[in-house]
Order: C-alpha cells, then structure tokens, then sequence
C-alpha cells in the first residue's frame, strides 16, 4: 500500500514537473532525499511508467494539433518539419552522452542549473515577447533545439529553457510554451522507447507489479494534462517570474538539505 501511495504521488509530481518549468530532477531527488523512495525514483521501469503517462498527456492535450501536423509534413517550412528540426540536437546529445548525463546527479550542479535558468527567466521578462505561434520558423526551431539539448543538465528543466529560448526569439509566452510541450512528444518518445529497450534486455520489469507500473501511468498522464492545460492559460496573463523565484527556493532548500545531511 505504501508503494502504491509513493508511485501515485511521484507519478503526480513527474507528470507536473514535465511541463512546468522548475525542474522535474530535482524535484525527484529531493523526494527520494526526504522520504528515501530513492527506489522508485532510481526505478528504470516506474522511469518507462511516467515517460508513458506524461506522453498520453500530451497526446489527448493535443489530439487536434497532432492531425494538423500530419497535414504539414508535406511542406518545407511547416510546423512538423520545425518539430523535427528542434528535436535533433537533443536526441543526438542523450545518445552520445548518455552515461555521462546518467552520472550528472551532483547537488552543486543542480543548484547551479536552478539558479542560471532562474536569473535568465528574469532577464528574458524584460524583451519583447509578441510573435504568434504561426511565426515559428526553422531559425527558432533550431535555436529552441539547441537550448532543449541543455535540459540534460540535472537542474535547468526542459520545459523552462525552451520556453526561455522562445520568449528570447520573440515569441509570446502562451506561443513559447505551447511549442515547448509539443516539442517534449518526440523527446518523451524517444525515452520510452529506448528504456523500455533497456528493461526488456534485462528481463522485464524489476521489483516492480503491474499495479505500481499502471499507478504511475495514470497519475502521471493525469497530472501532465492539468498541467499543460493549466499553463497555457496562466501564460496568456501571467510571466515566468513566479517560477524563477521558486526555482531560487527550491535552490536554497537543497543547499540546506545538503548540509544537514552532511552534518548528520
């Protein structure tokens, strides 16, 4: 029961972590540090669980964008083609330097990513941000790309650092965040895909039961669709300041977290 309490609330929290800005890896760390439920969070099978979650989320959010996309993959500039440009940098940097990303879970290097991409989102507040999401072209598709391929760094949220690279091409934050979460489909795909890979070549699934596997689907998935739903709409009135200075608290909790446990 316990375990079937900690999947649904990590479940919870990956699947709303995806999506806001502040950093689903440190989040999860932070859980496993202070309940010590470093077993599911180091889990490669409840790993595939929320990966599937977060992407049922996207996929029902955005059931209608997925079909107008079909549309454009015949045309040179279209959106699908922006979508796959973006996503290049990322996939080519998680399969060349996909043991030394697994190894990247230092504290100092989590506050750090925290703090930059925080004092970035306070400085980017400050440009001009009124280009529509019809705008979007291959320049911004591969700068957007290539900040997304930063989110490796445990600390800087894929969400937030494209969201941030879209409000720096000028884009509305509504715009900027919409194609950050359409942009996180083929990234979250891809992860699936290449754990669930990983598990079957170890023999299935781990310690895990299927009760657990389907709880952190479910709540993922759940928890991934307010969330888009949510932000898309708080973007239209509202700015990232909010989470820049969260991302800044939520520093400060690991520097103590840290130094309590070392003191102890």
């Amino acid at each position: 029961m316990l375990m079937m309490f900690e999947a649904i609330l990590l479940g919870m929290l990956q699947g709303l972590t995806e999506f806001l800005p502040v950093s689903s890896h440190a989040h999860l760390i932070l859980m496993s540090w202070f309940f010590g439920w470093g077993g599911l969070v180091d889990s490669l099978t409840f790993s595939v669980a929320t990966h599937v979650g977060t992407l049922l989320a996207l996929v029902s959010y955005f059931w209608k964008d997925w079909i107008a996309l079909l549309k454009t993959i015949r045309m040179k500039d279209g959106l699908a083609w922006h979508i796959i440009v973006a996503t290049i940098p990322a996939a080519l940097t998680g399969a060349i330097f996909y043991d030394t990303i697994a190894g990247m879970r230092s504290p100092v290097l989590i506050v750090f990513a925290l703090s930059v991409v925080g004092v970035v989102m306070l400085l980017v507040e400050r440009t001009k941000k009124d280009k529509p999401f019809e705008k979007i072209g291959r320049k911004d598709a591969v700068i957007i790309g290539v900040a997304q391929a930063l989110a490796f760094i445990p600390g800087v949220s894929r969400s937030g650092i494209t969201i941030v690279a879209g409000l720096m091409c000028g884009f509305q934050r509504e715009a900027s965040a919409r194609f950050s979460f359409l942009l996180a489909a083929p990234i979250v795909a891809g992860a699936s895909i290449f754990e669930t890979r990983k598990l079957m070549s170890v023999g299935g699934l781990d310690y895990l039961d299927y009760n657990i596997f389907i709880a952190g689907i479910i709540a993922s998935a759940i928890a991934g669709h307010l969330a888009i739903k949510y932000l898309l709409t708080f973007f239209r009135t509202y700015s990232l300041r909010p989470f820049a200075y969260y991302r800044f608290i939520l520093a400060f909790v690991i520097i103590v977290t840290v130094w309590i446990r070392a003191a102890g």
